[in-house]
């Protein structure tokens, strides 16, 4: 059985030369993954209370995390 590391290519992009990013959508998946394990069950308990508050914080790893990681490296 082998284990594999998770990979994410973005073809068609301008921050390089080479039109594509490894390094950069991979990190952001990774930092999307770490977040969304903290902040989805924590914004599901919130969802109970306050819905628009729980749907915001179970949303921000996508909508904040990621872009934000994997624009900050342009490889």
């Amino acid at each position: 059985m082998a284990i594999g590391v998770p990979m994410c290519v973005e073809c068609g992009t301008r921050s390089n030369p080479c039109r594509c990013k490894v390094v950069g959508p991979t990190v952001g998946f990774l930092a999307f993954a770490a977040a969304a394990l903290v902040e989805w069950p924590v914004g599901a308990l919130v969802y109970c209370f306050r819905h628009m508050k729980g749907r915001r914080i179970m949303a921000h790893p996508a909508t904040v995390v990621y872009p934000a990681v994997t624009n900050s490296i342009p490889i």
